[in-house]
């Protein structure tokens, strides 16, 4: 019987162990998967909508509970873990909404003698495997719209946050879901990579690194299915010259260190007009000053540790060759106390006299720090923003909202913003380019790879 432990970063202690399912209990879950779906995709989708809605519901009432086990799964400070069921609620009714409107049929202009229209029709099973930074609101981006469209969902959460899962199972089953149309599974890398082999299998969604969907694409190559890959990213910022400094600094900072910087969408790279450079670096210096790392379940805390220590020694290693080559740390993690090397506490750091030959400016940090660069224009900043291996989010800010646009429109990313940035609207596209992924969640746009076109082309007798 393998066993799968969950280490809280909080103190290092066995939060959750959980059995790994074994080939039995795979093989009956997608067994079930299978004939729930037959079902399922006949449900009227008013239905679908209720029980869907009715999960959400269960989710919210259980808003301060799961923010608990979420602190002591991940990490995240106890003040902010409500935010996490807020935004779930947003996307999961956000896509709800959408449903009626992306799946409708698509109705031609009249031919006569013929009827033609096109319908969306459900995959099968989607097999979602999600990740642990973000637990409620990554998984939500798939399995509700994936619901919604007809299909059957198996899900298999990180095992750092497994307990994720079986709160959504259970508030499916409180929702009256039938039985088999939701299910999770606890796996292993091995028991996970011979599922999405499995040709029960219709529609795969992994978020995670970029080695995680390298090897979705390797087990589902010549299969033919679907796959919505949501990988790294290294997300830029530029600051003009005309921006709103104290605006801009507490947006670029927040988009920074929120959740001590593990989200796949924060910001990882600065760009300051020389004219702003140095009282944005003041400011920022300040901003960060005032973050209090500590303990995630003391309600002061605002800054809480890393997933586990092995992360924040990547970090640190980061920052240390940074400096060593050259660069400026502006904080002294003697300020706070609780950082030391093996340790998944770690100070945050801004950086000045970085360039792009430093893996900080380079590769995915995915924790609490920041590279600050000065740019002499806009071409430059847009330069520097593109010179990357990835293309997930980019913002930029400033009080000329054409430019801004104008801007946005030359940078290499999903999705682009101006005064904003590490957010999600479920009204829009959630897709990357280059390293950060293929496929596209989220809008309406993103039922489009949960179903498939299927055309009627009837001739009248």
């Amino acid at each position: 019987m393998a066993i799968q432990q969950t280490i809280s970063p909080v103190d290092g202690s066995v939060y959750v162990e959980r059995e790994l399912a074994d080939p039995a209990r795979v093989e009956a879950t997608l067994e079930r998967a299978v004939a729930a779906q037959r079902a399922w995709r006949e449900t009227p989708l008013g239905e679908r909508a209720r029980r869907c809605s009715a999960m959400v519901d269960a989710i919210v009432a259980r808003r301060d509970a799961l923010a608990e086990e979420l602190t002591w799964q991940m990490g995240r400070p106890i003040a902010a873990g409500g935010g996490e069921i807020g935004g779930f609620e947003e996307r999961a009714r956000g896509m709800i909404g959408l449903a009626e409107g992306a799946l409708a049929p698509v109705t031609l202009p009249d031919k006569p003698g013929f009827t033609r229209y096109i319908t969306r029709e459900p995959l099968g099973v989607s097999f979602i495997v999600a990740p642990w930074n973000f637990p409620f609101m990554t998984a939500v981006n798939a399995i509700v719209p994936a619901l919604m469209a007809g299909n059957a969902v198996i899900l298999k959460h990180s095992a750092q946050t497994p307990l994720c899962a079986e709160r959504l199972q259970e508030a499916f089953d409180a929702a009256g879901l039938p039985a088999g149309v939701f299910q999770h599974l606890h796996l292993s890398h091995a028991a996970t990579e011979a599922l999405i082999r499995d040709p029960r299998v219709d529609h795969v969604s992994f978020t995670g690194s970029v080695g995680g969907g390298a090897m979705v694409e390797r087990n589902a190559a010549g299969r033919f299915i679907a796959t919505g890959l949501e990988l790294g990213g290294k997300d830029p910022a530029y600051v003009r010259a005309d921006a709103d400094l104290d605006a801009a600094v507490d947006g670029v900072m927040d988009g920074a260190f929120f959740n001590s910087g593990q989200s796949c969408c924060g910001i990882e790279r600065i760009y300051v007009h020389r004219e702003l450079f140095d009282a944005f670096v003041e400011r920022a210096v300040a901003w960060v000053r005032q973050l209090r790392l500590g303990n995630p379940t003391d309600p002061a805390t605002t800054l809480g540790p890393l997933v586990k220590p092995a992360a924040a020694d990547f970090v640190r290693g980061q920052v240390e060759e940074a400096v060593a080559a050259g660069a400026r740390a502006w904080i002294d993690p003697g300020d706070f106390p609780l950082s030391r090397p093996g340790s998944a506490y770690l100070a945050p750091q801004l950086l000045t006299g970085v360039d792009h030959s430093m893996r900080v400016m380079g590769e995915e940090s995915f924790g609490p720090v920041v590279g600050i660069m000065p740019v002499e224009s806009d071409d430059e900043a847009v330069a520097l923003m593109n010179d990357s291996d990835f293309g997930l989010t980019a913002a930029v800010f400033t009080r000329d909202i054409a430019t801004g646009e104008a801007l946005a429109r030359r940078l290499e990313a999903g999705t682009v913003f101006t005064n904003r940035c590490d957010y999600l609207d479920p009204e829009l596209a959630w897709t990357g380019v280059k390293q950060s992924g293929r496929g596209c969640s989220l809008s309406r746009l993103g039922y489009e790879t949960l179903t498939r076109p299927k055309s009627f082309h009837l001739k009248h007798a």
